[in-house]
């Protein structure tokens, strides 16, 4: 009898232990008011609403204000408490602290959640995510545009400083007809006579000036440019591309679905497109690197009818090998052998000599 006595008290003992732990638990230092319960702080309940919590943090800041008090300690007990009352009513006005607290309050076992949810909610971005998205998008669309722009004008620039293009150029604008004259404009309107030395040269110089406004259009419409200096596309900007990316899906799925309908279920003869395509697996390049081949190259390909793999291997063999046989005659390559024969760069140990 006296045994169950003894562990009836040590069962009610240890559910007492537990419930003041959990209490304890309940005030996390650091975290909203620390070991101070922030309703009784501002001296309200949990059913007190935002109006009369306002107007009960207003009434005891006026109170506990440091200004009103004196002597060093009253002012240093006075700026403790008047902290205490600002950091329970930061808690306690937003919807979304006093939620999280209320939750803290009610489940004080679960400490280490209670601390992720509120350094979640102070250390969170202040600003929507969707804004600094779009906005970081809409920059990077911008310094796309103007840097694809900046770079198209720089190659223009260069090719109409270079003499062979400038010939063309002005070949193309006499064939078509736009090529300034002392007798009309580069838009073939007639040009107005004036008599007198000053304005001869103020036609010559007119003139010099649309002759090299005629080679500059006739160069940016006839000179096909490629890779990073292309003319810009509005389909490179990175929000026309995000806009687009449900049709290049659809068109990346009709592809493979015609190729397999066309070429593996009724066995019809590749096109030129399929040709093309093949071969640039096989040599592993990507859309933009075939782009950059010369016709004439592509020409040589279909020739060899390189979309065959049986034509394909032996030609990359020989390919591989004249690339090597012109290393071998290579000197600077010759040199770099030597100098990885005798141990390469030189390696710094920490082995006793």
């Amino acid at each position: 009898m006296k045994t169950n006595k003894n562990i009836t008290f040590i069962v009610l003992f240890i559910t007492t232990l537990i419930n003041n732990l959990n209490f304890c638990h309940a005030f996390l230092e650091g975290l909203y008011c620390g070991q101070d319960n922030c309703y009784d702080v501002l001296k309200v309940t949990r059913e007190t609403s935002k109006e009369e919590i306002s107007r009960s943090y207003r009434s005891l800041a006026r109170k506990w204000h440091p200004d009103l008090h004196r002597g060093e300690e009253a002012k240093a007990i006075a700026t403790k408490q008047f902290q205490l009352i600002a950091q329970a009513y930061e808690v306690l006005r937003d919807d979304e602290s006093r939620k999280d607290y209320d939750y803290m309050l009610d489940n004080p076992e679960e400490y280490y959640h209670h601390y992720y949810r509120y350094y979640r909610r102070v250390y969170a971005p202040k600003v929507d995510v969707r804004i600094v998205i779009v906005v970081t998008i809409t920059l990077i669309s911008i310094y796309q545009y103007y840097g694809s722009n900046s770079r198209y004008k720089e190659a223009i620039d260069y090719f109409v400083t270079v003499p062979k293009y400038r010939i063309q150029a002005k070949d193309i604008a006499i064939d078509e007809g736009i090529w300034p004259t002392v007798t009309s404009t580069s838009d073939g309107k007639s040009r107005v006579k004036q008599r007198g030395s000053g304005n001869k040269q103020k036609l010559k110089e007119e003139l010099k000036q649309e002759e090299e406004a005629c080679i500059r259009k006739v160069i940016e419409d006839k000179m096909n440019i490629k890779g990073a200096y292309s003319k810009p596309s509005y389909k490179d900007i990175l929000w026309v591309q995000l806009f687009l990316i449900p049709v290049f899906i659809a068109q990346y799925i009709y592809w493979h679905a015609r190729w397999i309908y066309k070429f593996d279920i009724k066995k019809e003869p590749l096109g030129e497109e399929e040709k093309h395509y093949i071969m640039r697996k096989f040599m592993n390049l990507s859309e933009f690197q075939w782009a950059q081949k010369d016709q004439y190259e592509i020409d040589e390909y279909m020739r060899e009818e390189l979309w065959i793999r049986e034509n394909f291997e032996p030609w990359k063999k020989k390919k591989d090998d004249d690339v090597r046989a012109k290393l071998a005659e290579n000197s600077a390559y010759k040199r770099y052998r030597r100098y990885m024969r005798k141990g390469g760069p030189g390696q710094i140990t920490f082995l006793d000599d």
